[in-house]
């Protein structure tokens, strides 16, 4: 598989994880979310999802399985994300490792295609996803503007780097 189909996303958002839908994830007929953590559910540094985003878990958690995988290795803030949320998570994730990613999947008991990786970056979110076989979906980064400029000039880099290979990374027309 090329590159550029490795760093492809199936579904490019264009807004924060809060515009994924109900009927979004009932059109790609998922059954299972697994949820990046740092800057899909929440900025850097915070250690507790917000009211919106524990609304739109509410919102989710009946049409699918729910897990957080981070990169993060703080055991007290990824576990205050989880227990905020009461959701099941695994941290130290080591993304685009493909190892963390199945095991959520596994403890989802669902086939992987049936399951989609929710994140904000390419290089490890999407990346591992793709190479799982999952459907992934890549979304806004939530972050926090007194740290807007440094993220968003490595995120750019990610999208222009990813498009050279061969990645589109247009959200669909609504």
């Amino acid at each position: 598989m090329s590159w550029g189909k490795l760093l492809q996303p199936d579904l490019v958002l264009g807004d924060s994880i809060l515009s994924l839908t109900p009927t979004i994830v009932q059109q790609y007929q998922l059954k299972g979310l697994v949820l990046d953590v740092d800057e899909t559910l929440v900025p850097m540094r915070v250690a507790e999802a917000s009211p919106e985003m524990r609304q739109w878990v509410d919102t989710i958690r009946p049409l699918a399985k729910l897990w957080l995988v981070s990169n993060n290795l703080s055991a007290y803030r990824i576990r205050s994300i989880a227990e905020s949320l009461n959701v099941p998570y695994i941290m130290g994730a080591a993304k685009p490792s493909r190892r963390k990613l199945r095991q959520a999947v596994d403890g989802m008991n669902l086939p992987v295609d049936q399951v989609a990786m929710v994140g904000d970056r390419l290089f490890t979110d999407v990346l591992a996803g793709n190479r799982l076989g999952m459907f992934t979906i890549l979304v806004e980064p939530v972050i926090d503007p007194t740290e807007a400029i440094r993220r968003y000039q490595w995120r750019s880099f990610e999208v222009w780097f990813s498009q050279i290979l061969g990645a589109t990374l247009t959200p669909p027309k609504q």
